[in-house]
């Protein structure tokens, strides 16, 4: 059987060094087929200064200025003793103005203290992306330090859903995300993958600078749409037309914005303050996550992320981290996508992909069971035995079956048939609904909770990991759920390693 030729490239997360990232080339490299390969490699930083220009730099009239307005009288003797080690951070947003503004306080003392476990979590996963965002804001021209959004955002979760259906690192709405070029359908979800999401984010950023003229109006925007913002704009008083980060105190002191868009760059700055400085704030011996480093494959028609695991030597949970925008853990139909494996793997897995049968490319699909459907009618539809089900969902009850309900359907060594591919269908990129041949529809799994029931007791029932619940819900473990509110239920197993807050 002829296949076409799976295409490597070899790709690296960026690692944050001081403000910094490492830039990369591509050229090509020359291997057997069937694989074509591009190696993109880290180059080393160009133009570092020595540490005698820091030093001479840093102990300037300007930056003394800035370390007593951010620490006080000791500023002075902070910086008159500085070596290149203790000296008092810099922004390229301005931070230093407003450190002592009333909402900025508020954030700082709540990141350490109310927040405080969440924060440190999320200051252990920026070390993870900070290099490849900061690397992304320099190359369109904008400040490095938007990089602390993702912490206000979303602390970095590739899986966080609010209220309004924004989604992951960035939380676009999908409308938002199709705009600026991310892909939001049954089967991907590119507002998960960090990587695109980025380039997507520092979109509209640019965009947002460039009509408001205003670093924080621009954040602010990000948060409420740029319609608000202006609206805002237009009520304040003598407003001229040239527009400043001050401008965004003004619009906040006089309630022209809802309260949380009033504190969005209250929070950006607590958190750059906090994330410059960690220890100075109390947050020491936080454990950093390393950059992810990984191969890219071309993949040209469905495939499980398990196979694929399978085929590159690592785990499932490592291929859905590397992979957060499959939401079904399985790559679409019907079309060539790009998937990552760990570093060194690519050549590997793609070779071993080249000589895998068609039938054993996809072990599993997901079926979210409709009402009236039983255990039987499943196995029909799939052409598997009922005990083949059973067997690969143990906790499932087969005369009880909800509506809603997640079946796992082992599809090894089996065609899957076509109207099960046609069948799936979502709700922005989330797991929300399927249709079956009948054309009933099923909705995704949810929750009402009852009187004195808590969230682990629910995630137990579902066989979920509390904290995905949680944060597939928008909640903390500080939240209070009332009987009668109705959680969504993740599909177990989708929680992704990390990315619980």
């Amino acid at each position: 059987m002829s296949r076409a030729p799976v295409l490597l490239l070899v790709g690296v997360g960026l690692a944050a060094c001081a403000g910094h990232s490492v830039p990369v080339s591509q050229a090509p490299v020359p291997t057997a087929p069937p694989s074509a390969v591009v190696t993109r490699t880290p180059d080393t930083v160009a133009n570092k200064p020595d540490s005698a220009a820091v030093a001479a730099t840093v102990r300037s009239e300007d930056v003394e200025k800035e370390a007593v307005r951010l620490f006080g009288p000791e500023g002075r003797d902070i910086v008159a003793g500085a070596d290149d080690t203790d000296l008092p951070p810099t922004f390229d947003i301005n931070v230093t103005s407003y450190a002592t503004n009333r909402r900025v306080l508020a954030y700082l003392e709540f990141f350490q203290v109310d927040a405080r476990d969440r924060f440190a979590i999320w200051l252990s996963r920026l070390s993870r992306y900070e290099g490849m965002i900061r690397e992304r804001l320099r190359a369109k021209g904008l400040p490095e330090d938007l990089v602390y959004l993702t912490l206000i955002e979303s602390g970095l979760s590739n899986s966080a859903v609010s209220r309004a259906r924004a989604v992951g690192m960035w939380q676009f709405v999908s409308g938002t995300g199709r705009t600026y070029g991310l892909e939001v359908d049954p089967w991907v979800d590119e507002r998960r993958d960090p990587y695109k999401a980025t380039d997507a984010a520092v979109n509209y950023l640019s965009d947002l600078v460039q009509r408001l003229g205003s670093v924080y109006l621009a954040a602010a925007a990000y948060n409420a749409g740029e319609g608000r913002i202006q609206r805002g704009v237009r009520h304040l008083p003598g407003q001229s037309d040239s527009l400043t980060d001050d401008t965004f105190f003004q619009l906040a002191d006089r309630r022209y914005l809802r309260r949380e868009t009033r504190d969005y760059v209250p929070k950006l700055i607590a958190a750059a303050l906090i994330a410059k400085q960690p220890d100075r704030y109390g947050f020491t011996d936080i454990p950093r996550m390393s950059p992810l480093q990984f191969d890219e494959i071309r993949v040209p028609e469905a495939t499980g992320l398990d196979v694929l695991a399978r085929l590159a030597d690592t785990t499932t949970e490592a291929l859905m981290e590397l992979n957060p925008q499959f939401v079904r853990g399985v790559t679409p139909p019907g079309r060539e996508v790009t998937v990552r494996v760990p570093r060194g793997a690519g050549t590997r897995t793609a070779e071993r992909f080249d000589t895998l049968p068609a039938t054993s490319r996809i072990t599993f699909v997901e079926h979210y069971v409709t009402r009236g459907q039983t255990l039987s009618d499943i196995a029909k539809q799939y052409r598997v035995s009922v005990s083949l089900i059973q067997g690969a969902n143990p906790s499932l009850r087969a005369h009880t079956l909800r509506v809603g309900t997640r079946v796992v359907i082992p599809m090894s060594g089996r065609t899957v048939p076509g109207a099960s591919w046609k069948s799936a269908t979502a709700d922005d990129g989330a797991r929300v609904a399927a249709r079956n041949d009948g054309g009933a529809t099923a909705v995704a799994a949810s929750h009402r909770v009852r009187r004195g029931e808590t969230a682990s007791q629910i995630a137990r029932r579902y066989g979920v990991d509390l904290d995905a619940l949680l944060d597939y819900n928008s909640l903390s473990r500080d939240s209070v759920i009332k009987a009668g509110k109705v959680l969504r239920i993740p599909p177990s197993g989708r929680s992704s390693k990390n990315q619980s807050e």
